[in-house]
């Protein structure tokens, strides 16, 4: 998929991995609270899910689908809570919709699904002026349970 995703997907070629936001855009990077970030996200268990169909977006952007999709929610809900001032994509859409974007436009995906994964970190991206690149800045682990 990671072909795909460059010939497709801008910010893959600027080093956005794979990845199923969480919120975006956020707050300005001398603005981050990482500690309350770290503290926030390890209250939240690890999962694991299933990138588990191919959807397309009413504007042409095609994604997978995360099942379960509401443990993403639940993430994006309990940062926007405590920074209401960064709503999702700044309030352009009544839902949030969790996914992983495979291209910016229409195109005809043939993928192996499922695809497996399990979501144990939230990593922090920020973008590099001027070139756009994105680079990660922090990870925040969800919490592993007792093994």
């Amino acid at each position: 998929m990671g072909e795909l995703r460059l010939a497709h997907d801008p910010s893959a070629a600027r080093g956005a991995p794979a990845h199923i936001t969480i919120l975006f855009p956020f707050l300005a990077p001398e603005r981050i609270d990482e500690p309350a970030l770290r503290d926030l996200f390890g209250r939240f268990p690890a999962f694991d899910f299933v990138l588990n169909r191919v959807e397309q977006f009413e504007e042409g952007a095609v994604w997978l689908h995360p099942e379960p999709s509401w443990r993403f929610a639940d993430l994006t809900s309990a940062v926007c809570q405590r920074w209401p001032e960064c709503p999702p994509y700044e309030g352009a859409f009544d839902e949030v919709i969790p996914h992983l974007t495979v291209s910016v436009t229409p195109l005809d995906v043939q993928v192996m699904l499922p695809i497996a994964a399990h979501a144990h970190e939230v990593v922090l991206l920020e973008e590099r002026e001027p070139d756009g690149v994105w680079l990660t800045r922090s990870r925040f682990e969800l919490d592993q349970g007792v093994a």
